[in-house]
């Protein structure tokens, strides 16, 4: 399965931000601190559990339920 990445890093910021432009751009700023940009993966880039797991520990953090993942 390819995108999973992808699809969790836009659910953290459409969670976070809720059409706010200032949050989405604080959210995203954050994912890139703690080693996600946002622009580095796209719905073909292959699935990596590590990665994974460790936006969902990002995601806790930031108080966005991934259940789905």
């Amino acid at each position: 399965m390819t995108g999973s990445i992808k699809s969790m890093i836009n659910v953290i910021i459409d969670e976070r931000a809720h059409g706010n432009p200032t949050l989405l751009l604080t959210t995203r700023t954050k994912l890139i601190l703690k080693g996600f940009n946002p622009d580095r993966y796209n719905e073909t880039t292959p699935d990596d559990p590590l990665a994974m797991e460790k936006l969902s520990a990002i995601a806790r953090e930031m108080g966005v339920n991934l259940c789905h993942y």
